[in-house]
């Protein structure tokens, strides 16, 4: 007698037909997309077989229908949070898609927090040349990263805003997938990467989202026109999941700010939310702010006026001090530094974004693999950026770290990366280059 076929014990659909529809170009169905998704959180998809079908949509892409499906599977491979009920505050919250320098989230958090907000900021590490905003925060003495749903929401309740890294439980089928995409050469995929943030964005629960994604040398997307494309994917899909999502298109082609680094950039968005900081930096932690208490119902919030008198500064004590962290202890430093020096006079004209992230990168500041640990004191100090004049013999940066047998390749990666004229005029540095909705 033969053995009973259970209906649980068969699949729907086989995993070489989904990939082989994708791979001649065709368009994936939303049972597909809902199976393929499922069955690969589950194991029954090999990873082999992902990894194909990975490369068939990096090569063939997705239209918007089968984009927001396969967004939606993510979503539904875990857990979906929920701040309407539990919070007496409106939400908010911002996504940067990485670059050199951006310590963005430090000083915006508790900047739009102060104004009555809650801020979920559900953040990540670093890998390669851009930093992550949880190795800056873990270079405060006592801060910890890792908080329970019920501590995150109590965080945001009492204080506004939290910064910590996100749940196994939100979108998993996510993890994996990333995990994958970043041995197999298929990272750049738009409709991956859209929906790779806007998957873990929507199951957080917030109500509003501002995206700010990057274009230039130092960003993920270096190419203006796909930049833009990403931005557009992603403001598309909020939008239809309901949450209201704004982008800003931002300029990576130079480091935000003066520092690179763990410690270094947490010290300077301390001074941004002091009242000071370098422009660039207070240009775009102030526009993401309008944007997102704009999202929020706070259309008449002065943030710069939030910034001078301290309120910011306040909210920032209170959100570090919730996590563990002490906000009056000194900031790590790196026990040796290295000066580099300009060869020649004029004023600078650019400021090599991914020269300047590698170098901080092969300083310790991050890290080639998972998991690796990085030097909190660690990164590249610049006294020169785009549009200061210099002489030969000044200082363009200081570079930091524990390890001096490191600066060889870091002197090596940030060679060259000033570009410096000797009759060129004055030029302003646009941050916000477009905004889409």
């Amino acid at each position: 007698m033969a053995p009973e076929t259970t209906a649980s014990s068969v699949e729907r659909f086989d995993a070489v037909d989904v990939i082989r529809a994708k791979r001649d170009g065709g368009r994936l169905s939303d049972d597909q997309i809902d199976w393929v998704i499922d069955a690969y959180t589950r194991g029954v998809v090999a990873e082999r077989q992902m990894a194909a079908l990975a490369m068939a949509i990096f090569l063939n892409g997705m239209d918007r229908d089968e984009i927001v499906r396969w967004t939606d599977a993510m979503i539904a491979s875990g857990e979906r949070l929920d701040f309407s009920s539990a919070l007496s505050r409106p939400t908010t919250d911002k996504h940067s898609t990485g670059g050199v320098g951006d310590k963005i989230t430090l000083p915006l958090a508790p900047l739009v927090a102060s104004f009555g907000v809650a801020v979920p900021q559900l953040s990540g590490r670093g890998l390669g040349h851009t930093g992550g905003t949880l190795d800056k925060l873990e270079s405060i003495p006592g801060w910890r990263a890792d908080l329970s749903n019920d501590e995150m929401i109590a965080q945001l309740e009492s204080v506004g805003a939290v910064v910590c890294a996100a749940g196994s439980g939100l979108a998993p089928a996510d993890k994996k997938l990333y995990a994958l995409r970043d041995v197999t050469g298929t990272v750049e995929a738009i409709p991956l990467i859209a929906s790779s943030i806007m998957s873990k964005k929507i199951a957080e629960g917030t109500a509003s989202l501002v995206l700010d994604v990057k274009t230039g040398a130092g960003a993920f997307m270096s190419d203006e026109a796909d930049a833009r494309e990403l931005a557009r994917t992603m403001v598309d899909l909020g939008t239809d999941a309901g949450v209201r999502t704004v982008a800003l298109l931002t300029d990576m082609s130079a480091p935000l700010g003066l520092t690179v680094g763990n410690a270094l950039e947490v010290r300077e968005s301390l001074e941004v939310l002091a009242g000071g900081g370098p422009a660039d930096v207070v240009e775009l932690t102030v526009a993401l702010a309008r944007e997102m208490l704009a999202a929020a119902g706070r259309t008449d919030a002065d943030v710069e006026e939030a910034l001078r008198d301290g309120r910011a500064m306040d909210t920032w004590r209170a959100m570090i001090s919730a996590q563990g962290g002490d906000p009056d202890a000194p900031l790590p430093e790196a026990a040796h530094t290295l000066e580099v020096r300009a060869e020649a006079a004029g004023r600078v004209t650019g400021l090599d974004a991914m020269q300047v992230g590698v170098a901080g990168w092969r300083l310790g500041a991050g890290r080639s693999r998972p998991g690796e640990a990085v030097q909190a004191g660690a990164g590249v100090e610049l006294r020169r950026t785009i549009g200061d004049t210099v002489s030969a013999g000044d200082v363009l940066a200081v570079l930091h770290t524990d390890t001096p047998e490191r600066f060889d390749r870091s002197v090596e990666a940030i060679d060259g990366a000033w570009s410096i004229e000797a009759d060129a005029p004055a030029a302003e540095r646009r941050i916000v280059l477009d905004r889409i909705a």
